[in-house]
């Protein structure tokens, strides 16, 4: 699934809404300045998830939640937006513009579902819907690509990525059984969103995980991976395959192709993801 994710981005890089992030978060401290000067809570009634009034016409509920902020303290709301931008911009970076705002608005579309699909079960029990845990999925996209990356956690505490994104874990896990039923479950939808759109880099990596702390390396024989791949490469219709995106000669004729020396194994890239890969170990 994932390729044909990243497929659908390179045949359609315009579709992205560059810096995305940015504008999420400028409209939250918007929103939350008025909401603060507004008493009255009249704002926060227009924006929030109603699946009733939803089905009545009021259709820009399915997506303004995400606008309301997750905090009413004004520290914590810097805080928190401060690393929505920060992430955002980076894995913004790393993935293209298109597969971000995709994997935001899949997001957004996933969570929207679930909240009309619980109030048909649940008719008593709306879920309460935020763009909270749609943003704090972006830890795990963000540890994912960065996890020996050092950050100031709350600006004091020096933390590497992979241990924020364990505390993150740890937070959905909470949310999910300390919150009533249905709403415990929206933490579980960001986490399918997340996963569909990183699954096979987060397979990539377990496999490099184990390899690294249960098999000794081995030395790479690069040549007789070369002749090994060079066999099973016969009789198809393409001589290179991108390992991470799918992209062969034979579709893209224009396109270099390179092989990857760091990699276990006689693994083809494209010239975008050469120098943009999780290493193979076996």
């Amino acid at each position: 699934m994932n390729k044909a994710i990243n497929r659908f981005c390179y045949k359609h890089p315009k579709l992205g809404i560059p810096n995305l992030m940015l504008y999420i978060v400028i409209i939250q401290a918007l929103v939350y300045v008025v909401w603060q000067m507004d008493t009255t809570g009249r704002l926060f009634f227009y924006l929030y998830f109603n699946p009733q009034l939803i089905l009545r016409g009021q259709l820009w509920r399915l997506f303004t939640y995400v606008f309301i902020p997750g905090s009413t303290r004004i520290i914590w709301l810097f805080i928190t937006l401060y690393f929505y931008y920060y992430m955002g911009r980076l894995m913004e970076n790393e993935w293209g513009a298109t597969k971000f705002t995709l994997f935001y608005i899949c997001g957004v579309i996933l969570t929207s579902l679930f909240g009309m699909l619980a109030h048909l079960i649940f008719p008593d029990r709306p879920a309460f819907l935020t763009g909270t845990y749609i943003n704090f999925s972006l830890f795990f996209g963000f540890a994912l690509m960065y996890s020996e990356m050092t950050v100031m956690f709350m600006f004091l505490i020096p933390m590497k990525m992979k241990w924020a994104a364990l505390l993150n874990a740890a937070y959905f896990v909470y949310a999910v059984v300390a919150t009533p039923l249905p709403t415990n479950l929206v933490p579980v939808v960001a986490i399918l969103n997340f996963a569909l759109f990183s699954w096979d880099a987060i397979s990539t990596g377990s496999k490099r995980f184990r390899s690294t702390h249960y098999r000794t390396a081995n030395t790479i024989n690069f040549k007789k991976a070369a002749k090994k791949a060079r066999s099973e490469m016969r009789g198809k219709p393409y001589r290179h395959k991108c390992e991470v995106c799918g992209k062969t000669d034979a579709d893209y004729p224009n396109l270099q192709f390179r092989y990857c020396s760091r990699c276990q194994g006689y693994h083809c890239f494209c010239e975008e993801h050469i120098n943009n890969h999780i290493h193979f170990d076996s």
